[in-house]
This record gives structure tokens, C-alpha cells and sequence, in this order.
């Protein structure tokens, strides 16, 4: 990132009729930015943005379990026009507006202010490590059918701590290797599926596409499944500040990224819904590799399971990287201790990413529905947040420099973000009360977590600074001022 001299040079955009100026909040600098060349270009943001969001059809399976073939395919192809369009929409015009580490953190926070910014970022860091969580368990529910000493008991558990180490040093490695890694692993992971649809084309009947039972449908599965498979969108943003050239590679990433992520559902699950017998108790986590048995042999049954392991693998290092780098971002907002803002030699956040695997290792003993569930429910809550954000600084700062602005004005942002909402409203309703209660508990401590840390640092018992080269935001909103970058 370009660091601006804040002794010798005042930065300034043009608003309306006028340009109008700022100094930067403090010339304190926690920590050291990683150098230019280190920045991420648009074709691993590509990969990055759809492991974030996706890593291929893994996971997919319990909407047909749900709901049969004919409501899966429906969900795979409407689900992304009431969440997922508007969700990278929102986050291209924002992500752009805010280039920097933190990403929705700083969105809410410039909208709401540091206490509801602070509860943004708890929020959606806790999801994203509850959804981190997932990995090794769909790792190991691959490779189980194979090794079935992975199903339970100490392999398991040291599988899962072996595989997270490996990985979490992977991370600390920094930016250009996750990034090229995930285009490596984001290929192999989807030619399985690619040669499955060639070869399952002479198996396919359509007839079977067309199954469903209303009676039979699990609407709380179903919902979630759709839900965490086409949600985290926004997830890219708190690597802004690592992006090469955000304020036009970033939308253009999305929108790619977007077509990615569709096709690479709806296709896979059009071949194995027409090219086998349906029965629903078998579609679990895993039976894309039983179904590429059936249509193309043990050869291709085996390629699938391996393209899941590095599917997992590609979304717990992009997962990862973005959990730790939003507390990189936060703590160069001062919003949590300075410890998170420093940085390895490689560029990365080192304390972030060894706190992200805690958490990671504490919940990866959670059953799949569990932890699908628990991360859905907080994750609504952030969203939330994010939509009210968003409106209004549409209506409260029009002026302020957008460089990529949806194409709607207030109103259309407005009913931009219904649909979404009302989505959020059904899959909060059908939480289990177990799900409610403990996402419910882990939002509480989130509200007293804020206040406790600013009496610390009202102590002086830890350290808290701000970056000297990011832009004020309240100030610069409540003078009437641009955001500058």
C-alpha cells in the first residue's frame, strides 16, 4: 500500500462544487505495510473470492437430501439473485469506497460508528471462524470412506490438528502464495466435475431433474445449505488493503468470480441429479464422489475426493487470511490491542492468524449441522448491519467519491438490500433453540467485550494505536469531507 508522508502532503478529493481537505487521524504506525509487489493481481483475487464464497459443488449435497433434485436446482439458480448478487454489489461499491484491511468492519463503523463497527467485526470474525471449522471436517468426510480410521476417535483429532498447522503455516507465508495456491488447488478441484459432465451426458434423464415432494421438504436444511454455499461475498473486502489496484480489480473479481461460483453448483448438481437413482438418504457430505464412480469409475471417484481435500484446503488458507487480516484491519482502526496489526516478515498477520486457529481447533469437534447453523445465525446479524450501513451513507454522503457505484439511486439501494433481509428474517426464525441460544450468548459477550476493552485501554493496560495513513472517518464525514486512500 502507498504510504503518504503526513508531515509534508494533505490529501484532498473534489466534492460537488469544492475540494476539501484532511490530515490523517495519527502519525502513529503500528506495524510495517507489506511492499507493493506483494499485492494480490485479479486472477488469484478471482480464486480467492471463490473459495471465500465457494471451492466447488463439496457440500452441496444436503439440498437434494432437503429437498430433492428439482428444488436444489431451482435454489442454485434464484438463491443467487435474492443473496448473492446484491451482496457483491454491495460489496464492490463499498470494498471500493473503503480500500483498506477490515473491509465491512470499517463500512459499519463509518455508517454507525467505532461501538457498532467493533460489533460487526466480532461478529462476522467469529462466523468466519465457526465456518473455518467446517474444513477439516468435509476434509476428513472425503477421505474417510478411503481411510476409515479418520471417521472418529484420536486419527481424527490429530488429522485435524496436523491438517490445521500445516495450513495456518501456510498463511503466515504470506498473500502471493495463498493467492496462486488457490488458483493451483481452484483448477484441480473443479476438472473432476467438468469431465463428470462430459461423461454423465449418455446416463442423463431428465425426468429425474424434475422430483420433488413438498410434504418431505427439510426447509431449516435446505435454507442453510443454500445460504453458507452461496454466502461471504463480502468476506474479500477485509483484504482490501492487500489488493492490487482495488478500486477497479475488485468488482471486476466479483463479477467473474460470481458466474464462477453459479455454474460451478448448478452444473455439477444438473449432472449427478439426472445421471443416477435418486435417493435422498444418500445425498450427504461426500456422494459426488460415489456419483463420479457410477458415471466414470473408481479413477474419477477418486480424483473428486482428492479435488475435495484441496477445495478444503483452498478455503481454509482464503478463510483464514481473511479472519486475520480483519483483525489487522481493526487494530489499525484501534478497535482491539495493537499485538494484531503487527505483521510478519512476510507481510501477514501473524498474532491474527495464530488467534484464528484457536478457534478453528476449539470448534472442529462441531457436527457439520452444527456448525453450519451457528455461523449462518451470526453471520445474519453482520449483514444486517451491513445493508443499514450502506443505505446510509447513500443517503447521508452522496457526494463522497464511489469509484465503482451501483447503478441505482437511494431508493434502489433501499430495496436493494429487501429481499436479502427478508431472507435473513426466515433463516433466523428457523434456528433450533440450541443454535439461538448460543449464538445469542456469543452476540451479548460481543456487547460488553467493546466497553471492557476500551477501559483497558483507558488503563493503559495494553497497547492501542491508529494507523497515521488511513483516512478519519468520523471526522471527515462530520465535517462534511471525503474519504481519501
Amino acid at each position: 500500500m502507498k504510504l503518504r508522508n503526513t508531515n509534508n502532503k494533505q490529501t484532498s478529493i473534489s466534492m460537488e462544487a469544492h475540494k476539501l481537505q484532511y490530515a490523517p487521524i495519527s502519525t502513529q504506525q503500528p506495524s510495517p505495510r507489506p511492499a507493493t509487489n506483494n499485492k494480490i493481481p485479479i486472477l488469484p483475487l478471482i480464486f480467492l473470492i471463490f473459495y471465500e464464497v465457494s471451492g466447488g459443488p463439496f457440500g452441496i449435497e444436503d439440498s437434494v437430501k432437503a429437498a430433492g433434485p428439482l428444488l436444489a436446482l431451482l435454489g442454485f439458480l434464484i438463491f443467487p439473485f435474492i443473496w448473492s448478487v446484491p451482496e457483491a454489489l454491495i460489496t464492490a461499491e463499498m470494498g471500493t469506497m473503503f480500500p483498506e484491511d477490515g473491509g465491512y468492519v470499517v463500512w459499519v463503523s463509518s455508517a454507525l460508528g467505532p461501538y457498532w463497527g467493533f460489533q460487526q467485526g466480532w461478529m462476522k470474525w467469529l462466523s468466519g471462524v465457526i465456518d473455518n471449522a467446517l474444513y477439516p471436517v468435509l476434509f476428513l468426510d472425503y477421505l474417510k470412506s478411503g481411510i476409515p480410521a479418520l471417521s472418529d476417535g484420536y486419527p481424527r483429532i490429530l488429522s485435524v490438528l496436523a491438517l490445521t498447522t500445516a495450513l495456518t503455516y501456510m498463511n503466515y507465508r504470506g498473500m502471493t502464495i495463498v493467492g496462486w495456491v488457490a488458483v493451483f488447488l481452484g483448477v484441480f478441484s473443479v476438472l473432476p466435475f467438468i469431465i463428470m459432465g462430459f461423461v454423465s451426458v449418455p446416463k442423463i434423464e431428465p425426468s429425474r431433474w424434475l422430483v420433488v415432494d413438498l410434504h418431505s421438504v427439510d426447509w431449516n436444511l435446505y435454507l442453510n445449505t443454500l445460504f453458507w454455499n452461496l454466502n461471504y461475498w463480502d468476506s474479500i473486502s477485509t483484504l482490501a488493503g492487500e489488493i492490487d489496484n482495488p478500486k477497479k480489480t475488485l468488482p471486476k473479481a466479483l463479477f467473474y468470480a460470481l458466474l464462477f461460483v453459479v455454474s460451478g453448483y448448478f452444473l455439477p448438481l444438473l449432472a449427478g441429479t439426472g445421471a443416477v437413482t435418486l435417493d435422498r438418504e444418500l445425498w450427504t457430505d461426500g456422494y459426488f464422489s460415489e456419483i463420479g464412480a457410477v458415471v466414470g469409475g473408481v479413477w474419477l471417484r477418486w480424483w473428486v475426493q482428492a479435488g475435495a481435500a484441496m477445495s478444503n484446503m483452498g478455503m481454509f488458507v482464503t478463510e483464514m487470511s481473511s479472519d486475520s487480516f480483519q483483525l489487522l484491519g481493526m487494530a489499525e482502526r484501534g478497535m482491539i490491542p495493537e499485538v494484531f496489526a503487527k505483521r510478519s516478515r512476510y507481510g501477514t498477520p501473524s498474532i491474527g492468524i495464530l488467534f484464528s486457529a484457536s478457534g478453528v481447533i476449539l470448534l472442529s469437534q462441531l457436527s457439520f449441522q452444527e456448525i453450519v447453523a451457528a455461523e449462518n445465525f451470526l453471520y445474519c446479524f453482520g449483514m444486517i448491519l451491513e445493508f443499514i450501513a450502506f443505505v446510509k451513507l447513500r443517503v447521508k454522503y452522496p457526494a463522497v467519491n464511489r469509484p465503482y457505484k451501483i447503478p441505482v439511486g437511494n431508493i434502489g439501494a433501499v430495496f436493494l438490500c429487501v429481499p436479502p433481509s427478508i431472507l435473513i428474517c426466515v433463516v433466523l426464525v428457523l434456528s433450533t433453540n440450541k443454535v439461538m441460544a448460543v449464538s445469542v450468548f456469543a452476540m451479548v459477550f460481543g456487547l460488553v467485550l467493546q466497553p471492557v476493552l476500551k477501559w483497558v485501554e483507558k488503563k493503559r493496560w495494553v497497547k492501542f494505536s491508529i494507523s497515521g495513513d488511513l483516512p478519519d472517518l468520523h471526522n471527515a464525514h462530520e465535517n462534511n469531507e471525503g474519504l481519501v486512500y
